[in-house]
This record gives structure tokens, sequence and C-alpha cells, in this order.
């Protein structure tokens, strides 16, 4: 009886190690069979506790969200790519909205962003979606 408490040890030391909840959700199953085992419970009963406690467990954190998948959009997320943010110069705009830029020692294909001006100038780098870097201008400060 005293292993699946020993067991839930392990699921936490590893919920620690890899930051989900499904490992929490398996050690306060194995925690309920444990329990189970000191009630005097049937080994069926016990394993039937880690399943029930684990998926109910698993189906009230989907429910409130907990587990909800979060999708980062590296194309615009400055934690994933580092080019987000720096500056290059635009010399001229086409008649497609599009430009050519040197930016880390080569030419890039440009696109203004949604909503941007056509008037050449400073761009901040707001996405990159393949080879072509999304701009907005630079608005200067007085």
């Amino acid at each position: 009886m005293w292993f699946w408490f020993g067991f839930a040890v392990l699921a936490l030391i590893g919920e620690v190690m890899t930051g989900t909840f499904y490992l929490l959700l398996f050690a306060v199953g194995l925690i309920a069979a444990g329990v189970a085992a000191l009630l005097g419970g049937a080994l069926a009963w016990q394993i039937v506790a880690v399943a029930v406690v684990t998926l109910l467990g698993l189906l009230i954190l989907r429910r409130t969200g907990v587990l909800k998948k979060r999708e980062v959009d590296a194309n615009r997320n400055v934690d994933v790519n580092l080019d987000i943010g720096q500056t290059v110069e635009v010399e001229a705009w086409s008649e497609n909205d599009m430009a050519r830029v040197w930016y880390r020692g080569a030419y890039w294909q440009a696109a203004r962003a949604p909503g941007t001006g056509r008037q050449p100038g400073t761009y901040r780098i707001v996405e990159i979606r393949g080879s072509t870097l999304y701009l907005e201008p630079i608005v200067p400060t007085h």
C-alpha cells in the first residue's frame, strides 16, 4: 500500500521538473489509490481510484481552462524571434506596397503592416513571414 505514495512522490518530482499539470493529476490519483489501500480496498479498486481521480482532475482542469493550449505566434513574438522590434531604413515603396531593405548584411523583402503609410524613413519590424519583413513606421518623438 505504501508504494502508491512512493510513486506519487516520484510523479510530483517529475511534475516539478516538467512544469505540466498532467503528472500532478497522476500524483493525486496515486494518492487516492494509497488512501483506498489504507481503507482496505482490493488492488482492482485501488487501480480504479487512480484512473477515476486522474481522469476527473483532467476533466475539471480542461473545463476551467487551466490546460487550454496556448498558441504562440512566432511571427510576431519577440521572445521567439529576436528580429521583432529591430529597425530598418526604407528608401522607397513600390506600387505594390513592397520595399527592399538592407538588414543583417543582406537585402530583404519588406511589406507595410496594415494601416501604415507609404513614406520613406525608419521602420520597425513587427512580423516576419518567411523571408518577408512586415514593417510599421517609427513615429519620432519631439
